[in-house]
């Protein structure tokens, strides 16, 4: 009778894990068709600049090979020219450099964080199979307006400035463009803290990108992909 139960509870362990590896690995092949859909890894990475407005708050240029950065906030008349893989650079204030070494720290790490939050508004698509990052297939799901889509859970291990979050992500099912996420503070979280649309995707160069987040949220405006010279990272 023993053996008998052993065995029984080893099938439904094999069963179960063999069941979650397929859920992954569906997770993973719809993820490899939005990253195709959207431009393929090969175009993102060969695109070495960006520049948007975030929801009219801040104003980003990104050399994404070097790692440089200008991070425009009028509303605090704060100008950030930093690199992001380094951490140094100079914050301005009023156009007068902040020269106080604890202030350019945190202004560095400031900007390293706003680039990494406001990017990922911008080209979370790009990024679903990036290091660190766990995808599980949560099965089929109708977002806001109704389209039919594949539902991914996205998470992340050790990497990103705030590996506790999780994200649902809505994929259409016939054209394989995001449509919604939704945003969770914790992977514990039930609810979700934030729930955006994914509107209309235009093409900038060989890559396409969302701007429209929603009524709520507004819109990722004066989206660009061409050349940045490398002094407007350097002068204020």
């Amino acid at each position: 009778m023993t053996r008998t139960i052993t065995i029984f509870l080893f099938l439904i362990l094999l069963h179960a894990t063999v069941a979650q590896a397929q859920m992954k690995s569906r997770a993973v092949s719809i993820a490899d068709s939005v990253i195709m859909v959207v431009g393929g890894k090969e175009n993102w990475d060969n695109t070495q600049y960006l520049q948007w407005t975030f929801f009219g708050r801040r104003t980003l240029w990104w050399n994404k090979w070097t790692g440089d950065v200008r991070i425009e906030i009028p509303s605090k008349k704060l100008l950030l020219l930093s690199n992001i893989n380094s951490k140094t650079g100079k914050a301005f204030r009023h156009g007068i450099e902040i020269t106080q070494a604890d202030s350019v720290t945190y202004f560095n790490d400031r900007a390293y964080k706003i680039l990494m939050n406001d990017s990922y508004w911008l080209a979370m698509p790009f990024k679903l199979r990036d290091p660190g990052v766990t995808l599980s297939y949560l099965g089929t799901a109708k977002d806001s307006v109704n389209n039919d889509c594949y539902l991914l859970q996205l998470t992340f291990t050790s990497v990103g400035v705030t590996p506790e979050n999780k994200y649902h992500i809505w994929v259409d099912r016939s054209t394989y463009l995001v449509t919604q996420w939704a945003y969770f503070e914790k992977f514990s979280d039930d609810t979700a803290a934030i729930i955006n649309p994914w509107f209309d995707y235009e093409r900038y160069s060989n890559i396409l990108l969302s701007g429209n987040r929603g009524r709520y949220e507004g819109t990722l405006t004066n989206i660009s992909t061409a050349a940045i010279p490398d002094e407007f990272f350097r002068k204020p």
